[in-house]
């Protein structure tokens, strides 16, 4: 049985709660017979507008990162405890801008996703290659290390509450793309890796999103394939219409 599709959106650094009160008001009849997950996830001062906004709708809400100690001297953090006593059910972690602009390293994205889960939210969980990597190649490595790490200590029954994005650094906020069969081969090698950990049934039923600037014009292609369960929208996601377009292709695929 095919699994379940989901398209998260991930607006990053966008939009005021005024704004992102407005974009849901556009998004929601667009998207009201979806037969896919949908998922919004925006900056932590919209979530409030945010969860208000996708209320009489089937529209999910993902804050961007949580902290993995549930209170203490951080300043500038929100706890995944903070999310959830909020109302949010879902938090992405491990993206590639986190890794990237701002520390987070293999170890603190496992610990994040331990804080996410006993808070009993459900995690979208980045993994990918930079670009240096993919020519080394090494892409298969990098994405099994980085999944393994990040699964430490997670139970198979937890796996239900885990989503995987594989995010090509390289195709994040570039235009470039990974060809359909690209995606496919390093969504079916996360599968293996945590067919490995967990058992083949648990790797069939885990979802795993394409995350490398998937959009309207692409997303029947990519979401085709037999290992692409979804995406993790950024550019498009901003965009009622365009990500509109993309729900549609995943509930036609």
């Amino acid at each position: 049985m095919r699994r379940k599709y989901v398209i998260a959106g991930n607006w990053k650094m966008n939009k005021n709660p005024t704004e992102a009160a407005a974009l849901i008001g556009e998004l929601k009849p667009l998207v009201n017979d979806a037969r896919c997950d949908v998922i919004v996830g925006v900056p932590f001062v919209d979530l409030p507008a945010a969860l208000e906004a996708v209320k009489g709708s089937k529209i999910g809400v993902a804050a961007q990162n949580c902290h993995w100690e549930k209170s203490g001297a951080f300043t500038g953090e929100i706890s995944a405890e903070m999310l959830k006593s909020m109302g949010v059910e879902y938090v992405i972690i491990g993206h590639s801008e986190r890794r990237t602009y701002f520390g987070d390293t293999d170890i603190t994205v496992q610990k994040r996703v331990r804080a996410a889960l006993d808070a009993g939210l459900t995690v979208i969980l980045c993994v990918g290659e930079y670009l240096e990597q993919r020519e080394q190649g090494v892409t298969g490595e990098i994405c099994a290390m980085q999944t393994k790490i990040a699964l430490g200590g997670v139970s198979g029954n937890e796996m239900s509450r885990i989503i995987i994005a594989y995010e090509p650094v390289w195709a994040i906020g570039t235009g470039r793309t990974a060809t359909a069969e690209q995606a496919n081969e390093v969504c079916a090698l996360i599968r293996d890796t945590v067919s490995g950990l967990y058992g083949s049934r648990t790797a069939d039923s885990t979802i795993i999103q394409y995350g490398g600037s998937m959009n309207a014009s692409n997303a029947a292609e990519l979401l085709a394939q037999p290992d692409v369960d979804g995406g993790l929208i950024g550019g498009a996601s901003l965009k009622p219409a365009d990500f509109a377009a993309i729900v549609s292709s995943a509930d036609n695929a």
